[in-house]
């Protein structure tokens, strides 16, 4: 499972024109699940993005968290980060889990921080979205659950 986790001042997801979701300051993660991902992966992703200390203490040190400061998280699947362009320029998605695997997966993941006490809003899995943020700092991390980086 990767994420990409960005901070931010607000982010939305908009569908066919209207607003599905928003979240004001807290993070925005960028979901993709893979072939091999099983329940642990959802769990890993879901305590780091809630654990992770990216935003700053008073001595203006990045030592918070997300859960410490009761922010927002909004979750969007998206399967292109499963995506290979090692061989050629036309990206390969062949990693990238079905439907029937991701879903599940995905939900386990938003279930799990919503267990923690997180607000947390998502987008429409395999919904054409549009994806709006204010990106702050900028402050982005990568995570694998496979730990490959």
């Amino acid at each position: 499972m990767r994420a990409v986790i960005q901070r931010v001042n607000r982010a939305s997801v908009t569908i066919s024109g209207k607003t599905y979701s928003e979240i004001g300051p807290g993070l925005l993660v960028l979901l993709g699940v893979e072939r091999s991902d099983e329940a642990p992966d959802a769990r890993y992703i879901a305590q780091k993005v809630s654990a992770l200390r990216v935003f700053t203490d008073e001595n203006g040190k990045m030592n918070l968290s997300a859960l410490d400061l009761g922010l927002s998280i909004m979750v969007v699947s998206q399967f292109t980060l499963s995506g290979d362009v090692r061989k050629g320029t036309r990206p390969s998605f062949t990693e990238a889990a079905r439907p029937e695997t991701a879903i599940p997966l995905y939900e386990a993941v938003c279930k799990q921080l919503r267990a923690l006490g997180l607000n947390v809003q998502t987008g429409v899995f395999q919904a054409k979205m549009d994806i709006e943020l204010v990106n702050d700092g900028p402050v982005t991390i990568l995570l694998d659950s496979k730990k490959t980086f």
